[in-house]
């Protein structure tokens, strides 16, 4: 080090030192000492500085073009104040030493190791957020005695955070943040009394939240959100009476809230979601002038507190995902600040008509899948910022307001499994910026009405499950944009409108269940995006026109039960088809009559009676023996002395369905499937083949009939299996109602999805093109959120070892349920899980093929590839190719939706970076599905 470290003072400060000596000699003697003292060489000081910079610049990864080309070498006698005024980021104090350093997102890569932690030590300032450092954050970052501010985050620094860092004791704001740190928070940091932000997030922290920081009483913000901090919320937190903001979201914490917090009477933000809290929330957090609060998915249960909302600055609440009762809160009767709302998934209850206020700010609410009662007020239509209304899946009755018609903001609306009645208002019409309207499964009668053609952007409606009576109006003709109609189930007569000719977007059209009649229009060819349509279960006549021929080759059509006549068609654009109850149609298909022209043709064959003498001659001699057997068996019964057992003991069949009586369901999935009928298929695995049951009433399934190869397992490994399974109760999963295993039959019972797999959309060019940036990262979501289920918090953990783009079933919210368990395992903690490879090629992780071992971060490696496939649209090939240089948005998109906008692209980039996370060749080096998922649902990148 320079000699500058020791002369803390100017020589006036000396003289003012001296000067107070009574004695005129030592005056005179002091004046002579400080002329005679050596000056303090500062500029000697700046250049040891900045060759100390230069230094560690020449051991960096530096972008062309960098500004750090300023920084150049100086000759001795050049002017020391260059690196004050020249330098990119360099800001110097009054005596020519560096106190800032800020180098925020310049493109560096490199590590610490060279850094001149010993000669900057006049620094305040040290910003390198942003950038690509990596290694450790070394000891010798104490010797920055003077640092106030210090912001590393966006890098990939590992280790641990050393102890010393709270030797810095004047820092007041401390960001770690997006880094790779392990390890726990170390204690010592609760000495750094002179903090005012904390930000430890998105790191790979574990361990307990230190009692210590409750010390920290300047703190105003503390961030540990997304780590794997677990234990409880230290009572001491409540000390921190400054602090404004606290968040603790995505980690694994557990236990209650604790009361203390309500002492925070300066909090304005608390985010506490998706980690393992149990019990009640604290009645005191109602007291406090919160803007922000966040419970979502924990285990919190009990009432909301009464004075939510107190302060009259409430803007956002959530708390989905809970099992939280009670009425809401009387304090949000009131409260005009709120913009977003989230009671989803709860056990909530209360009148509606009593519960909610006037909201002019409020966007975005959600009470889905609650108890609610009542009926709707008119108050809603008078929230002019309203966008998302979702009410469904209640007990809410009555009618539907007309006043919703003012609501012209309002993009979505789902009043879906509720009990309203009368007609749909034809005021909705005049709701010009609707997207989506789902009615769907309540008591509503009447016409649709004609005013409902006027929502022009609409892109899905499902009107289905009603009594909905009249003509399909033919202003449907003027949605153009819609993806999706449903009007299943209802009492909907007259004939198909020509008009559905024109809506060339739909992927899915369900009018299956009506009273429609008379011949499918020829405009149906025009639907060259439909991959699914349902016309079953109507009155339709004529013969099947040729328009429904010249569909894309793969849609899958259902014209069952109806009263159509003539051949079925035979081209090779026609085979995903369901006829049956078509008593009239004839042709080549199981369960038909040969048309008249097929058996004129087959009488005139020379060949047709000799053809006749050796099917007949082995059939009579089959009809004799098959006598003698049924002789044979009956003889045998009456000797037998003892009763015979059940069938599920001795025969080893077994039939398990929740819901439904076995021997029934057992009987209508048969007769449903026509005996699993191949024109009742539905796509073909490894394992078996899918078949899809419509069970009455109302009830469609999806049957998977395994293999004969795999029918001949061993019951019991079977059973546990799929009673494991049968425990499974997700979203992102799809839902296993039951099994049977018999000795003619074994299958699995699911629940059916409207948009089948992400295969299929993926692949086709149209459908591709609906799944928008947004779309696909929450597919993605959905898919992480599923495995880190079952592998975090299922016992046995369970892994998939199947994921791939044909295994993720959509519904028609575009929401991923992962499918296909037929190769899944019941991980056993203390078992290696040696296994068989199993999967699907271009999906199974590396170490799978040589190790024979199966673990969750073989699941881990398969996300991995799905959520690129997801992002590209197509199969990543070859893995060593995909460098995180390679792997940006511009070069991977898919190229068939324009580029994302900001918001979205932050979470597309997420997606992006997850997933070479967990393609990394060592497993350990793979992220957990918890981890995964936890950081996929916060949206902050």
């Amino acid at each position: 080090m320079g000699g500058g470290t020791n002369h803390q003072f100017s020589k006036n400060n000396m003289a003012k030192q001296i000067i107070s000596s009574s004695n005129l000699l030592s005056f005179s003697l002091a004046l002579l000492i400080i002329m005679l003292s050596p000056i303090p060489n500062l500029a000697s000081t700046s250049l040891e500085e900045a060759n100390g910079l230069l230094k560690w610049k020449a051991n960096l990864e530096i972008p062309n073009n960098s500004l750090l080309s300023s920084w150049i070498p100086l000759p001795l006698n050049s002017d020391a104040s260059i690196p004050c005024t020249s330098w990119f980021g360099v800001v110097c104090n009054a005596d020519g030493s560096i106190q800032r350093l800020n180098l925020g997102s310049c493109g560096l890569k490199g590590t610490l190791h060279q850094f001149s932690f010993s000669l900057l030590h006049n620094l305040t300032h040290l910003d390198l957020s942003v950038n690509n450092f990596t290694g450790p954050i070394p000891l010798e970052i104490q010797l920055l005695s003077k640092l106030v501010y210090l912001n590393i985050s966006l890098n990939n620094f590992c280790g641990v955070i050393p102890r010393e860092i709270a030797n810095i004791r004047q820092l007041t704001d401390l960001d770690l943040s997006k880094n790779n740190l392990t390890g726990s928070i170390p204690q010592e940091i609760g000495t750094m009394v002179s903090l005012k932000g904390i930000s430890l997030a998105l790191n790979h922290l574990s361990g307990l939240i230190p009692s210590s920081l409750g010390d920290l009483t300047s703190l105003n913000i503390l961030y540990l959100f997304y780590n794997k901090l677990s234990g409880h919320i230290p009572n001491e937190l409540g000390n921190l009476k400054s602090l404004t903001d606290l968040e603790l979201s995505l980690n694994q914490l557990s236990g209650s809230i604790p009361s203390s917090l309500a002492n925070l009477i300066n909090l304005q933000r608390l985010f506490l979601g998706a980690n393992s809290f149990s019990g009640s929330i604290p009645q005191g957090l109602g007291r406090l002038d919160l803007i922000k609060l966040e419970l979502d998915d924990n285990q919190l249960s009990g009432n909301l507190p009464d004075d939510l909302c107190h302060g009259g600055m409430l803007q956002k609440l959530t708390v989905s995902g809970n099992q939280l009762t009670g009425p809401i809160p009387r304090g949000l009767l009131n409260c005009p600040s709120l913009i977003r709302v989230r009671f989803d998934h709860n056990q909530l209850s209360g009148n509606i008509s009593n519960s909610f206020g006037f909201y002019p700010s409020l966007a975005y609410l959600d009470i889905s899948h609650n108890r609610f009662h009542g009926e709707l007020s008119q108050n809603w239509s008078k929230c002019k910022n309203l966008t998302v209304l979702n009410m469904g899946y209640n007990n809410i009755s009555g009618y539907i307001p007309r006043e919703f018609g003012s609501s012209t903001q309002l993009q979505k609306l789902n009043l879906s499994s509720n009990h309203f009645i009368g007609e749909i208002p034809k005021e909705l019409g005049k709701m010009t910026s609707m997207l989506y309207l789902s009615l769907a499964d309540n008591h509503l009668s009447g016409i649709i009405p004609p005013e409902l053609g006027s929502l022009h952007d609409l892109l899905a409606i499902d009107l289905s499950s009603n009594r909905l009576n009249g003509s399909i109006p033919r202003s449907v003709g003027n949605w153009t944009h819609i993806y999706n109609l449903n009007l299943r189930n209802n009492k909907l007569i007259h004939k198909i409108p020509s008009e559905i000719g024109k809506l060339v977007q739909l992927t899915e059209l369900d009018l299956s269940q009506n009273l429609l009649k008379e011949e499918i229009p020829s405009e149906v060819q025009s639907l060259q995006s439909l991959q699914k349509l349902n016309l079953s279960h109507n009155r339709l006549s004529g013969s099947i026109p040729d328009s429904i021929k010249s569909l894309p080759r793969g849609t899958d059509i259902d014209l069952s039960y109806n009263e159509l006549i003539g051949p079925v068609p035979t081209n090779t654009n026609f085979v995903n088809v369901s006829i049956e109850g078509n008593l009239h149609l004839c042709g080549n298909f199981t369960g038909l009559k040969f048309c008249a022209s097929q058996i004129s043709k087959k009488k005139n064959d020379p060949f047709h009676h000799q053809l006749i003498l050796v099917i007949m001659l082995p059939l009579i001699g089959a009809i004799l023996l098959g006598f003698f057997m049924c002789g044979l068996i009956a003889y045998r019964k009456r000797k037998r002395h003892s009763p015979q057992k059940p069938l599920d003991k001795e025969g080893g069949d077994y039939f398990s369905i929740t819901s439904f009586d076995g021997g029934v369901a057992y009987d209508d999935i048969l007769k449903a499937t026509n005996d699993f009928d191949e024109a009742y298929s539905i796509g073909t695995g490894g394992y078996g083949t899918v078949y899809k049951a419509e069970l009455q009433p109302n009830n469609v399934l999806a049957v998977k009939k395994l293999h004969s190869s795999s029918e001949n397992v061993d019951h019991n490994g079977f059973l546990n299996e799929i009673r494991a399974l049968t425990n499974i109760r997700h979203r992102n999963i799809v839902k296993l109602y039951g099994y049977c295993s018999h000795v003619r039959y074994s299958f699995l019972i699911y629940e059916y999805l409207e948009n089948g797999s992400l295969g299929s959309i993926l692949r086709s060019d149209v459908l591709a093109k609906e799944l928008d940036w947004l779309k696909r990262v929450n597919i993605v979501k959905g898919v992480a959120n599923g495995l880190a289920y079952m592998h975090h918090d299922c016992s046995p953990p369970i892994i998939h070892r199947d994921i791939s783009i044909s295994n993720v079933l959509l519904d028609s919210d575009y929401e991923a349920h992962i499918s296909d368990f037929g190769t899944s395992k019941l991980l056993k903690l203390d078992s290696s899980n040696w296994t068989a490879i199993a999967g699907t090629y271009g999906y199974i992780a590396p170490e799978l093929a040589y190790t024979m071992v199966a673990t969750e971060k073989c699941d881990v490696f398969s996300f991995g590839i799905v959520a690129l496939e997801v992002i590209m649209g197509k199969h990543p090939g070859e893995l060593p190719t995909l460098s995180s240089d390679y792997l940006v948005l511009e070069n991977v998109g898919d190229s068939r939706i324009p580029l994302p906008l900001p918001q979205a692209e932050k979470q597309v980039k997420l997606v992006l970076s997850l997933s070479r996370a967990c393609l990394n060749s060592n497993p350990n080096g793979r992220p957990t599905m918890r981890q995964v998922s936890n950081l996929l649902m916060k949206d902050l990148l």
